[in-house]
């Protein structure tokens, strides 16, 4: 007769045990090791934030504070409370709202025709054409260009008595435009160096998202009888719709801070003799150098970045519509 375990427990007898071993640990890791793989993570990253607090976080806040001061350019350390007096006075400049409605005009004539033709020669590019490597390192090459080169260029390419555009208008019977000297001639002069610097940045970006659109997308369209025109509209578009909004995004920065261009253009931070081409970074230029109205000039700055926030947000209200109608 077997006794069971418990039985045999109960009557005094020895109970066979299995023992269970814990596995082998090897050495403990040092407190440096445990410090190093804790913290290293947010050491690799410290220097972006204390660059981006130095650089980008610690010049805001102080732009901020110096637009409800009166400063004066000749005394920078001397700062005289104002509140919102800056903001207000800008509010009954007219020189300031004839800047903002350059600066919108200047970026509708080069953001509108600039995407429209990037968008066309990425199409161009990704229908694998001949040399396609070489006409994208061409398109390119303006982005790489310069902006003093570029604009001292295009100046002499629009004067008056001896550009080669009047030169050219001459011979189709037009005659000489005053490009400088104009309202709409000069801002859709400083939209062309736009247009030739920015459009091959845009197209290769719009390239990059059109290769990533699958092929099967097109091979369906193909066979329900879809023309080419027809697979670049309700395929090729539809799917680049998060790029466009982007560079539509960037493309509206870079026209709110619209400088060099205006600038050396006509040489004056006024804009021309009339303020016709004058954007609000000359604005902003004119009244902290020139009229030496450094608290002016920040608030100047802050409106160009409320302006912003503005736009970024009405940019965002859309991208989220046209998400949850897709």
């Amino acid at each position: 007769m077997t006794l069971s375990r418990t039985e045999r427990a109960r009557a005094g007898g020895p109970v066979a045990t299995t023992e269970v071993k814990a596995p082998p640990q090897g050495p403990r890791p040092s407190r440096r090791h445990r410090w190093d793989a804790r913290w290293s993570p947010y050491a690799f990253i410290t220097p972006f934030f204390v660059f981006f607090a130095a650089f980008g976080l610690f010049p805001l806040i102080y732009t901020g504070w110096a637009s409800l001061h009166r400063v004066s350019l000749h005394n920078p350390t001397e700062m005289e409370w104002s509140g919102l007096h800056n903001y207000t006075r800008l509010l009954e400049d007219e020189f300031f709202w004839n800047a903002l409605g350059n600066t919108f005009t200047i970026g509708v004539l080069s953001t509108v025709p600039q995407l429209l033709m990037a968008l066309g020669l990425a199409h161009l590019l990704h229908a694998r054409l001949r040399g396609s490597a070489f006409f994208r390192v061409a398109l390119l090459t303006p982005y790489a260009t310069s902006v003093a080169a570029a604009t001292l260029v295009f100046a002499m390419l629009y004067g008056r008595d001896y550009g080669m555009v009047n030169w050219a208008l001459e011979l189709v019977g037009v005659g000489p435009v005053d490009w400088e000297g104009g309202s709409w001639s000069s801002q859709f002069a400083v939209s062309s160096i736009v247009i030739w610097r920015w459009t091959g940045y845009n197209a290769l970006i719009y390239l990059a998202a059109m290769q990533a659109i699958p092929d099967d997308l097109y091979e369906s369209a193909a066979l329900d009888g879809a023309s080419a025109w027809q697979r670049f509209v309700h395929v090729t578009v539809p799917s680049l719709r998060p790029t466009i909004l982007f560079t539509v995004v960037v493309s509206t920065i870079g026209a709110t801070q619209l400088f060099g261009e205006p600038l050396l253009f006509g040489g004056s931070q006024t804009g021309g003799g009339s303020h016709q081409y004058q954007t609000l970074g000359l604005y902003l230029y004119e009244q902290g150098w020139f009229s030496f109205h450094l608290g002016r000039a920040a608030a100047v700055a802050w409106a160009m970045f409320l302006i912003l926030i503005v736009v970024g947000l009405v940019y965002w209200l859309i991208a989220r519509r046209l998400s949850k109608s897709h």
